[in-house]
């Protein structure tokens, strides 16, 4: 049996998030748990290691900066390859779907059945966790977002808006299954 590599989506990530502004590891490692963790993920360990990788390949580059009297720090820039790979990636039409991978989905579909007493805790559950998520989404929005903001960074717009849309329609099939 042939197993087909996965595509190193990462390299990607890190090559558009330095296409327009330098950014240290640290700040890339950072918008895992803010900007991008709200559609993708990443470890420290991943992420170090690739900055590695594209710098030897000569993607990236860094200057070292000092802050303070000790404390080095890399700050990567996006080189003429790196930026040329970036933008054959972006224009490479898209032929599968997305794999969700959904843990409350998959304990439903091992509920045999409707009356099962763990329901109506799992589905509770579930709304209060989707809400707090639909309510940050929001948040964020607000923060990160004016009209000017929006013309100037609209793809991070749509996924932002992708992401409260989603949580909005998964509360609303949450309800259904509350009230069937």
């Amino acid at each position: 049996m042939f197993k087909i590599a996965q595509k190193n989506i990462l390299q990607y990530i890190i090559l558009g998030m330095i296409q327009n502004e330098t950014n240290t590891g640290y700040e890339i490692k950072n918008a895992f748990t803010t900007e991008i963790g709200e559609f993708w993920q990443a470890k420290h360990s991943q992420i170090y290691p690739e900055l590695s990788k594209l710098t030897q390949k000569n993607m990236i580059a860094f200057q070292t900066e000092v802050v303070g009297t000790k404390l080095e720090k890399k700050v990567y820039s996006l080189t003429k390859d790196g930026k040329q790979v970036l933008n054959e990636w972006l224009k490479e039409p898209l032929v599968d779907l997305p794999v969700n991978k959904d843990e409350f989905v998959l304990k439903l579909y091992f509920i045999k059945s409707m009356d099962d007493e763990r329901l109506p805790e799992m589905i509770q559950q579930q709304m209060e966790l989707h809400s707090k998520k639909l309510e940050h989404l929001k948040q964020r929005k607000q923060i990160v977002f004016s009209e000017e903001e929006i013309q100037e960074n609209y793809g991070h717009y749509l996924i932002l808006m992708h992401a409260i849309h989603r949580e909005e329609e998964y509360l609303k099939w949450l309800e259904c299954l509350k009230n069937d």
